[in-house]
């Protein structure tokens, strides 16, 4: 267990981001910035960064929740 008081994201939370993921990785191969991503998406730079590296790395599947 992640959290001690069983906090954390539910299944259907953890589906929910991983489609946000899976959007950014569509954008990313047609060349869009992480900073655009990022406002489309509207999450962070951070995340749009750590994604499009997660992304080059090992492609759609490398951005699949971890669960």
């Amino acid at each position: 267990m992640r959290y001690a008081d069983g906090g954390g994201l539910t299944a259907e939370g953890r589906a929910r981001r991983e489609a946000v993921r899976v959007q950014a990785a569509g954008l990313f191969a047609a060349g869009v910035d992480p900073v655009e991503v990022a406002g489309r998406l509207r999450v962070s730079t951070k995340s749009a960064y750590q994604w499009k590296r997660r992304w080059r790395a090992g492609g759609e599947t490398a951005l699949v929740s971890a669960g």
